[in-house]
């Protein structure tokens, strides 16, 4: 079943955080709905969860990769190509160093910003439900994104927790407008 989403507008952060704690008691995961604000308030102020960050695993993950890239390419291209030279033996470790380093540094590199793009949850593909008002007006969303069975239940929480107003996600519009039905925005 395809995920839609409403939008909560919330002016006290209170009211924000008991809309959170009423999602909890009816059973919504911490998962299905994020708080949105233009304003930056300490993590926790509105009771959400903390979020388990795993970016320190990419860097570490880059570094196994260039490495192993490093020492595949070095005793690989040495290996396949002897150039014996003056009795010197065929893997030279010094040089090898330096190509060992660059690897692990560049690999790490590229791991790590593709690392925080995919823990920045970057591209979203799915854009839920967004009011210009938080950004603007200084207002506070709480959306949640769930399957279509679970929306309303959802809608009338945020609404019995002191919603200002609610707005259904742009998914529905996009529906409506194929359909040819007229929208009912709510708000």
């Amino acid at each position: 079943m395809a995920n839609k989403s409403v939008l909560g507008l919330f002016i006290d952060e209170n009211e924000a955080g008991d809309a959170l704690s009423s999602l909890r008691k009816a059973k919504y995961q911490d998962n299905e709905f994020e708080v949105m604000t233009g304003t930056p308030y300490p993590h926790g102020t509105f009771g959400e969860a903390h979020p388990k960050l795993r970016l320190h695993r990419f860097p570490i993950f880059g570094a196994v990769i260039g490495f192993t890239v490093a020492l595949i390419i070095t005793v690989g291209t040495q290996l396949a190509y002897p150039l014996v030279t003056g009795g010197k033996p065929v893997l030279s470790i010094p040089p090898m160093l330096v190509i060992f380093y660059e690897m692990t540094l560049l690999f790490s590199v590229i791991v790590t910003v593709f690392g925080a793009l995919f823990e920045s949850r970057l591209p979203k593909i799915f854009m839920g439900a967004y009011d210009e008002r938080i950004m603007t007006e200084g207002y506070i969303g709480v959306v949640v994104t769930v399957p279509i069975d679970r929306i309303s239940k959802a809608e009338e929480i945020l609404k019995k927790s002191g919603a200002e107003s609610t707005k259904r996600g742009w998914e529905e519009e996009r529906i409506l407008k194929k359909s040819g039905a007229k929208s009912t925005k709510r708000g």
